[in-house]
């Protein structure tokens, strides 16, 4: 299975919001915004998401395996992009303002296979905190 690197960064975005045995309607929008505000998707097709989405999920139910699909995602991914992956896959794991062990679980297998520095994930982390903190 070869993916191009912006359907890589679907996957992963897919992987983290599915991780808690299931995807809400939030997660989903979440990742569709995405696709539509950020730089990393200019040219990219959002009707590919609900094709690119299924294809991830057929690859954690069968014989891929979740490992398998990390491992798919993370080599289409250019090491420029790594950084990106992660905010994005952090950005979707706290949209529902819970961390449930599943997801922290995820995002460290997600950290371990990129080739981003611990200070730049520390710091996306941080970022996120901040940024979805209530008054």
């Amino acid at each position: 299975m070869s993916l191009s690197a912006q359907d890589a960064l679907v996957y992963l975005m897919v992987v983290t919001a599915s991780s808690d045995n299931g995807m809400s309607d939030r997660e989903l929008g979440l990742i569709g915004g995405l696709i539509d505000r950020s730089p990393v998707f200019e040219g990219y097709a959002r009707d590919r998401l609900a094709t690119v989405a299924n294809d991830c999920v057929d690859g954690i139910n069968g014989s891929t395996g979740l490992e398998g699909v990390l491992d798919t995602a993370v080599a289409a991914l250019p090491e420029r992009l790594q950084d990106t992956a992660y905010a994005l896959a952090v950005e979707v794991a706290v949209v529902d303002l819970r961390l449930p062990q599943e997801e922290l679980r995820l995002l460290e297998m997600i950290r371990d296979r990129l080739k981003t520095d611990r200070l730049v994930t520390a710091a996306i982390e941080a970022a996120v905190r901040a940024r979805m903190r209530k008054a």
